[in-house]
């Protein structure tokens, strides 16, 4: 099964990145992949200068015309599409960080309200957004059944540990890694982590330039690196086998051998 995965660099401009987004769609429609994945913010970049007034003032509603267009261009391609955008919600001047999977019919068939916001490392995205509220239940599709993260999601094991519990066989985690020291090696080391102590594929796709690192990556339940996009910005595809995840998760079965019925005894 094929899958499309996008690493760019997003403009302040909504439409711009947009025509950006519908183009990439095409490609990898034409290229006869199953699902195209798309970075965290990739509606537009939200510059440190940016009020959160302003940035509220840009975001849209799942029915506004970012997620509409988008939709439409899954539709005519035939093609899912998993991405984030900014969501209006009810808080005066917060949004939410909100991923979506569309199917090939173009219907919003999940959404995800990113739950861990990055206060950390000189960052503070609670200035300008309220986190979700809980995880959203993996979607079946037809490349598997997916589980949403987002980003800083992925250094909070418990998250991917209970979508991998509930069944999800493909963990995707649009992100936009910030640089710094040891960011990278904290980027790639996770998502391999991830990979393997759950016994899934990661899909991975990220930002690259302004301030992030670009590395997306696609893992395989073994931990094995299948794509890693560097620096360079574009569409990369991979094949993906859940016979794969079926075959580790039987002979490493870290699933089966938890021993949950003893966690509890540690008081802390």
């Amino acid at each position: 099964m094929k899958v499309a995965l996008v690493q760019f660099k997003a403009s302040t401009n909504k439409e711009e990145n947009l025509k950006k987004i519908i183009s990439y769609i095409t490609k990898a429609s034409s290229k006869n992949a199953l699902l195209c994945a798309f970075p965290e913010f990739m509606m537009f970049y939200t510059k440190s200068s940016q009020t959160s007034k302003e940035l509220a003032d840009l975001s849209e509603t799942i029915n506004g015309n970012f997620i509409s267009s988008i939709s439409k261009a899954a539709k005519e391609n035939r093609i899912q599409v998993v991405g984030s955008f900014y969501e209006k919600s009810k808080k005066n001047n917060r949004v939410y960080d909100t991923s979506f999977v569309i199917n090939n019919s173009g219907k919003v068939i999940s959404t995800y309200r990113k739950i861990h916001l990055y206060d950390a490392l000189g960052f503070k995205e609670s200035d300008k957004m309220i986190p979700g509220s809980k995880i959203t239940k993996p979607i079946g599709t037809s490349i598997g059944k997916i589980g949403m993260m987002i980003c800083y999601d992925l250094r909070f094991p418990e998250m991917s540990r209970a979508l991998a519990l509930a069944g999800t066989e493909v963990l995707i985690v649009p992100s936009a890694w910030v640089k710094g020291p040891m960011k990278e090696e904290h980027w790639i080391t996770i998502n391999k982590t991830r990979a393997i102590e759950n016994g899934c594929y990661v899909i991975a796709p990220d930002q690259v330039g302004n301030i992030y690192c670009g590395r997306s990556l696609v893992v395989d339940p073994f931990g094995k690196v299948l794509v890693d996009m560097k620096k360079k910005q574009g569409i990369s595809f991979v094949d993906i086998d859940l016979k794969k995840v079926k075959e580790t998760r039987k002979v490493l079965p870290l699933l089966k051998n938890r021993r949950a019925d003893t966690y509890s005894t540690l008081k802390v």
